[in-house]
């Protein structure tokens, strides 16, 4: 392997390369402040935690000083359970510790969100003419799904009444 200057303004090395040359700048960037622990800690939550805990709490954002030691985990916690997240904070650090195999975390903030609701406004009506879906019905050439579409729609009706 050997480097070449063209008129001392670029330099090129040729053959292998190391990886942190082709990973980009603004990658480079959040991987230093510790975007690296942020992603895993979100990819690997419920593992970490507890299911009881993680169906309570999420990670938010990570506040990690230049040593990549002793940052601070910022979760929302649902209404309601924020006391007892409280009591299990210390247990939170010392398993995302243990994950990550040194002290990453040392502080955690919560924030309190209002719970997710999850609410479909939409609002289906009996079907009670057929015959534009069944001129719709009768172009389809695959009879297994012909015959599937009317029994779903039968069904569909049926539960509505």
């Amino acid at each position: 392997m050997h480097s070449k200057n063209n008129n001392k303004t670029f330099k090129h090395i040729q053959g292998l390369r190391p990886f942190s040359s082709s990973v980009p700048k603004t990658l480079k960037k959040y991987l230093k402040k510790g975007g690296y622990n942020y992603s895993n800690i979100v990819d690997n939550w419920t593992k970490m935690v507890s299911k009881k805990i993680s169906d309570f709490c999420y990670p938010v954002k990570i506040r990690i000083g230049s040593n990549m030691k002793d940052g601070t985990l910022v979760l929302n916690v649902v209404h309601g359970k924020e006391m007892e997240m409280e009591y299990k904070k210390k247990e939170i650090i010392d398993k995302i510790n243990s994950f990550f195999g040194y002290n990453c975390i040392s502080h955690i903030i919560f924030k309190i969100v209002q719970d997710r609701i999850v609410s479909n406004n939409r609002v289906f009506r009996k079907i009670k003419n057929f015959s534009q879906i069944e001129e719709k019905m009768d172009k389809v050439s695959n009879n297994k799904l012909k015959n599937s579409l009317s029994n779903f729609l039968k069904a569909f009706n049926e539960k509505k009444t």
